[in-house]
């Protein structure tokens, strides 16, 4: 049986590299990274977050989204394509991609 879901790849370049967001249930994760080179280039996590006890909420996603893009504009990274994965645009997904947009990423 063939699905009819199409899949869409977001591919990252060194111009462009792409913002990928994991949810999970107790945290959220945020990586830059350039596909063509397949390195990482800056990532941040709600682990990371001092004095948070559950990195799964609104807040600290939001917290995660300034962060990862202060860390990519000190890299001189502005441009960034956003990958959500196969996680829904809401709640921590869409809090984490508007304060990185806050936060002077363009995407």
């Amino acid at each position: 049986m063939v699905s009819s879901k199409r899949v869409k790849k977001v591919f990252g370049t060194k111009e462009r590299p792409r913002l990928s967001v994991f949810r999970g249930l107790k945290n959220i994760h945020a990586q830059v990274i350039d596909d063509v080179e397949g390195r990482t280039l800056v990532a941040f996590s709600s682990l990371h977050l001092p004095k948070v006890k559950y990195g799964g909420n609104i807040a600290c996603a939001k917290e995660v989204g300034k962060m990862i893009a202060e860390k990519a504009l000190a890299k001189g990274i502005k441009k960034i394509v956003f990958d959500r994965g196969s996680a829904r645009y809401h709640g921590r997904v869409r809090a984490l991609a508007e304060a990185a947009r806050e936060g002077g990423l363009l995407f």
